[in-house]
């Protein structure tokens, strides 16, 4: 079988746009990825100040849990709004129910617009 210049041609084209394909669906993914690790760890940095409430720690556990999940999932290439959704309810719950300092609760609230944002855009 002869290939011709047009036949390799197109299928470079076609490797290309599926190279570029994969490219983008893993900075997709890789960003929000990065949004999860960010928001993890600004609940880690507000879970520090919190004392010895048990319920503020079960908030606290909620939410990081419901994180990892779909970071999970997006690391197997799904995005999985059903445990987004999960951790933006949870993360709702620990910004309107736990006693938080300020900028604690300025970074929540802008790491819970983020992932709304996030989920409404996929």
């Amino acid at each position: 079988m002869t290939i011709t210049r047009r036949d390799a041609a197109r299928g470079l084209f076609y490797a290309a746009i599926a190279g570029a394909g994969a490219v983008a669906f893993g900075q997709e993914f890789g960003n929000a990825r990065d949004m999860v690790a960010k928001v993890q760890a600004d609940l880690q940095r507000a879970a520090d100040f919190t004392r010895n409430n048990e319920k503020e720690r079960e908030r606290y556990h909620n939410v990081q849990n419901h994180l990892s999940e779909f970071d999970r999932e997006l690391r197997k290439g799904k995005f999985d709004k059903d445990k987004l959704d999960g951790a933006i309810d949870d993360l709702k719950n620990v910004v309107k129910n736990n006693t938080l300092e300020s900028h604690d609760r300025d970074a929540l609230a802008r790491d819970l617009s983020d992932l709304r944002t996030l989920r409404d855009v996929r």
